[in-house]
C-alpha cells in the first residue's frame, strides 16, 4: 500500500467540514476589515525567498524544498507567503504611489520534523498591508487577528505577545552585542544554537534549550539598542491596544525568524498545543519591498497557521461533533424505479431554493425502507420522497412527501414541492 509522504496528510470526510467552516469565518472578518483576496503560485524561484527571507535563516538554508526545472532554474516550493506577495503586487505594479491591504490563503511547505500541529505541508491565512508607516496599521493588523479569535471562540487559550526589533541599524547593533554576550558561552549553547551564533543569532533567544534559555536570561536587552523612533513607534503601538482592550505581553525576547522584520514584531501564543506555541505571527517589514526590487515603502502583515487553530477550536468546543458539520439536511428519495431522473430534479430543485443545505440523492437503489437507513445514518433531518408520477415535469406542484427524521411527532405527509420546501424553510 503506498503511504501519505512524512509530514503530508489528509483531511478527511468530516474534517474538511470544519476547515472549511473556519477558513470562511476568517475569510469574512478579512473582507469586514477590507482586505482584498489574491492567490499566490505555489512555486517561485529559489531567490525570492533567499533574497527576501533571508540566507541565513534556517528555512532557507535546511527547510526548504527546491527543485530545478527543466531549464536549469532553481525553484521552490513557497515556504511562506509574505515575500510572494510583495513580489505578486511589485510585478504587477500595484505598489508605486499606492496603499495595499491584501490577503491570502492556502499550504506552504518546510522540510521540518513533523509534530502534533506542525506538518510539512501547513496551511497559512495571511494579511499583508502596505503604505502605511504608523502604528495605527499593526494595531490594526492584530485587532484583525483578535477579531478572528473571539468569532471563533478561542481568545481564552491565545496571549498576545509584542516586541520591537527597531530599525536594521539598531538591529545590527543589537545583534553585535549578543554576539560579544554569547561567544564566551560557545560550547554550552544546544547544537542549533551553535550553528546560529555564526549565522543567525538571534534566533539564539528563541531556544527551547533549558540551558540555553538560562544563559540568553542574562543577555543583553534588544529594548536597550532601539532607536528612539522606533521606542516612539512602539509605545504609540501600546498606547493603541490599551485603547482597543486588547491584552498584551511585553515579550523581549520575541526577535522571529525571518530576516525582514524591522520595528514591530508579535505572536499569539498557546500553551494548549505542546511545544507548537505559535499560533499566529507577523510584524512590520519595512525594507522587503527594496530588498526584492521595489522602491522603499512601509509594510506589515502576519499569518495564521490553520493547522493550529482548528486544534484549539476543537479543544475549545470539545462537545462539538466533527461529523456533525457534514451531516446532510435533506435526503431525496425515490421508491420506484425509473424515478432517478426525477429524483435528481428535485434535489436541484431544493438547491436552488434552500442555498447553504447540504443536501443527498439516493444513489446505489434499494427499496424505500433501506434508502430511510441510508438518510437516517448519514445524519439527514429531513427525507424527500418522490411520488411516482408518470411523465409529470418537475414544477412547484410535484408531489412529494416529507418525512422529518428527527422529529417523530411530525410523522410524514404529502405536500407539493413547493409546499414541502416552505415546510422546511419554515422548520429551519
Amino acid at each position: 500500500m503506498v503511504r501519505a509522504v512524512r509530514g503530508m496528510r489528509d483531511l478527511l470526510p468530516g474534517e474538511g467540514a470544519l476547515w472549511d467552516k473556519i477558513s470562511a469565518q476568517i475569510a469574512a472578518i478579512f473582507t469586514a476589515y477590507s482586505y482584498d483576496p489574491i492567490a499566490l503560485p505555489l512555486v517561485e524561484f529559489t531567490e525570492l525567498f533567499a533574497r527576501g527571507v533571508g540566507e541565513a535563516t534556517d528555512i532557507v538554508e535546511k527547510e526548504m524544498y527546491t527543485l530545478a526545472d527543466r531549464d536549469g532554474e532553481s525553484l521552490a516550493l513557497r515556504p511562506e507567503g509574505t515575500a510572494g506577495c510583495v513580489r505578486a503586487l511589485q510585478e504587477h505594479g500595484l505598489l508605486y504611489n499606492q496603499t495595499q491591504r491584501v490577503s491570502y490563503a492556502g499550504p506552504m511547505f518546510r522540510y521540518e520534523k513533523p509534530q502534533k500541529g506542525r506538518y510539512r505541508q501547513f496551511y497559512q491565512i495571511g494579511a499583508e498591508a502596505f503604505g502605511f508607516a504608523g502604528p495605527d496599521i499593526d494595531a490594526e493588523l492584530i485587532a484583525l487577528g483578535y477579531s478572528c479569535w473571539r468569532q471563533l471562540g478561542i481568545n481564552d487559550l491565545v496571549t498576545l505577545q509584542i516586541n520591537s526589533l527597531g530599525s536594521s541599524e539598531s538591529r545590527a547593533a543589537y545583534r553585535k552585542a549578543l554576539l560579544t554576550f554569547l561567544s564566551p558561552h560557545e560550547s554550552a549553547l544546544d547544537e542549533d544554537s551553535q550553528r546560529r551564533l555564526k549565522t543567525n543569532p538571534l534566533r539564539i533567544l528563541d531556544s527551547k534549550d533549558p540551558t540555553t534559555q538560562k544563559i540568553v536570561a542574562d543577555a543583553p536587552k534588544m529594548i536597550d539598542f532601539v532607536d528612539t523612533q522606533s521606542r516612539e513607534h512602539f509605545e504609540g503601538l501600546q498606547l493603541l491596544l490599551r485603547e482597543l482592550q486588547i491584552p498584551f505581553q511585553v515579550n523581549d525576547k520575541l526577535v522571529r525568524g525571518l530576516d525582514y522584520y524591522t520595528h514591530t514584531v508579535f505572536e499569539w501564543v498557546t500553551e494548549s498545543l505542546g511545544s507548537q506555541g505559535a499560533v499566529c505571527a507577523g510584524g512590520r517589514y519595512d525594507g522587503l519591498v527594496e530588498v526584492l526590487g521595489g522602491r522603499a515603502m512601509p509594510a506589515a502583515g502576519f499569518a495564521i497557521g490553520l493547522d493550529r487553530v482548528v486544534l484549539l477550536h476543537q479543544l475549545a468546543h470539545a462537545d462539538a461533533s466533527t461529523e456533525a458539520l457534514a451531516d446532510v439536511a435533506i435526503y431525496v428519495c425515490f421508491p420506484a424505479e425509473g424515478q432517478a431522473g426525477q429524483a435528481l430534479q428535485t434535489a436541484a430543485w431544493l438547491r436552488d431554493r434552500l442555498p447553504g443545505l447540504r443536501i443527498r440523492t439516493n444513489a446505489g437503489g434499494g427499496n424505500l425502507g433501506k434508502q430511510l437507513k441510508r438518510a437516517d445514518k448519514c445524519g439527514a433531518t429531513w427525507a424527500v420522497i418522490v411520488e411516482e408520477q408518470a411523465g409529470v415535469v418537475l414544477s412547484e406542484g410535484f408531489r412529494v412527501s416529507l418525512k422529518h427524521l428527527r422529529d417523530r411527532d411530525f410523522g410524514q405527509a404529502e405536500y407539493t414541492l413547493g409546499e414541502a420546501t416552505q415546510q422546511m424553510r419554515d422548520s429551519d
